[in-house]
């Protein structure tokens, strides 16, 4: 019995044995087919990492270099300081009169984002009214991608302009912009889509903006679409000016209700974390705004601000994040502390100027800086009528702005200087058309001379040969 076991048990012990070789080859063999693919994961996972830290080592490198980068309004005598940025461009500007009090690359194309938004609702509180229908087609919705900013708005649907703007300014919807642009165009300004981005590039050109085109309302990213900091600070005063824009800017939150085609509530928030309260941009002087961000824009923002004496509109772009609040907090925090109004109608003394049409003009300067140092240019603002308006600059730096009356003097002496560039222009265009003149009739001289030398000459080897001929002929 014992013998009968023991070769029992060592049977069971080689089936074990062979079991295990088995295994341990299966093993071994799953080892080596499967390595390389992880080997190859491995490697891939750190390539993949290896270029991200590249990316986010360059972008550190491109904001420490932009940091560093000049700021322009620094370079001005007498100017106080103003905080280095990491926004590639950035200003500030008084709303009211159009001073300029920071600059960085003001001038510098960028594209826009969202901050588009803007001039879309400008010309629309300017054209057309809040009950007004927006229609949402197909051309309003089948260019969305995934991730682009929406309210999920279906082609057929129907909102107010008042619902459709709070959507646009605080959702940043970018199909309810384009459905803005599509029935504000069509009932509105009697054209169509394109009607209405004409309208936007006209209305910017007529606000001062030089280096702006606008292809699309909404600032979807297109190469043809870009704007600079210093004309979205204009476009940024011509909307806050609007009674209906500042009513919208003071909500955190909108609900519209369920519409023809949708039972439910769309709710949506304020996207600019200065305006609430809570958040850790907060900033208490902050009145409006619109952010902006694609991945050719990179960050934009657009802030306004009031601190109960001046109206600010400062805009930051090409920014990287956050640093778009931090950067913008600097710089009106910086126009606060350093500057003050400078009431210009008991300090005007030009016999030019009758006197000006509101009693509050001003102008914004550091302290340090005189009235008497300014500089200031007067253009007609209507023909025939002898109003004006007063520019006023700072080593070439726009100071504020007035509207004025000018006297009988002042007004021929303008409509005088307007005539002579008239005629300065009809001069310029008299001298692009080609005029003989003596020294094209002396360099035609010797040509005809030529002309009858070459003539005559023919005519004597005529004459010479007939001569010969008829001798011949004898």
């Amino acid at each position: 019995m014992s013998s009968a076991g023991s070769a029992y048990d060592n049977k069971n012990l080689e089936e074990i044995m062979k079991l295990k070789r088995i295994l341990f080859c299966f093993l071994a063999a799953a080892i080596l087919i499967l390595s390389p693919a992880v080997v190859l994961a491995e490697d891939g996972d750190t390539q993949e990492k290896t270029e991200e830290e590249l990316a986010a080592e360059a972008e550190l490198q491109e904001k420490a270099a932009s940091y560093e980068a000049a700021i322009d309004t620094n370079g001005l005598e007498g100017w106080p300081q103003g905080p280095n940025v990491y926004a590639d461009s950035a200003v500030v500007m008084d709303m009211e009169s159009g001073a300029i009090l920071y600059g960085k690359n003001m001038d510098a194309k960028h594209y826009p984002a969202s901050i588009t938004k803007l001039l879309t609702t400008l010309v629309a509180l300017e054209n057309a009214d809040l009950a007004d229908k927006v229609k949402f087609t197909e051309d309003s919705i089948s260019f969305l991608q995934y991730d682009d900013a929406q309210i999920g708005m279906k082609a057929g649907e129907e909102l107010s302009l008042e619902d459709a703007l709070h959507a646009v300014l605080l959702a940043s919807a970018n199909e309810v912009s384009h459905a803005v642009a599509e029935s504000v165009g069509e009932q509105s300004l009697g054209g169509d889509y394109d009607t209405f981005i004409r309208k936007m590039n006209d209305r910017a050109k007529e606000l001062g903006c030089t280096n702006s085109h606008w292809v699309n309302p909404n600032g979807l990213h297109d190469d043809e679409h870009y704007t600079t900091a210093h004309d979205m600070a204009l476009i940024a005063s011509a909307v806050y000016q609007q009674d209906e824009f500042r009513t919208i800017m003071g909500k955190l939150e909108y609900k519209i209700g369920p519409t023809n085609l949708t039972q439910e509530e769309r709710v949506f928030q304020q996207n600019h974390k200065m305006l609430w309260p809570e958040n850790y941009y907060y900033y208490e002087y902050c009145t409006g705004g619109k952010t902006g961000y694609t991945d050719q824009a990179k960050t934009t923002l657009v802030t306004m601000a009031d601190n109960g004496n001046m109206h600010l509109a400062a805009v930051v772009l090409y920014d990287y994040g956050v640093d778009a609040y931090t950067d913008t907090k600097a710089m009106m925090d910086y126009v606060f502390s350093n500057f003050k109004k400078v009431p210009v109608e008991s300090l005007e003394t030009s016999e030019d100027i009758r006197n000006f049409n509101t009693e509050d003009a001003y102008v914004v300067l550091p302290d340090g800086i005189e009235f008497s140092q300014l500089e200031k240019n007067i253009v007609l603002t209507e023909s025939g009528i002898r109003d004006g308006k007063v520019i006023y600059t700072y080593k070439g730096q726009a100071v504020g702005s007035a509207e004025a009356t000018l006297t009988e003097e002042g007004y021929q002496k303008l409509m005088g200087d307007t005539a002579a560039s008239d005629s300065r222009k009809i001069d310029n265009k008299q001298e692009d058309t080609p005029v003989e003149t003596p020294k094209d009739k002396k360099d035609e001289q010797p040509r005809l001379k030529l002309y009858i030398g070459i003539g005559a000459a023919a005519v004597l080897i005529l004459l010479i040969a007939g001569i010969c001929f008829g001798r011949r002929k004898r």
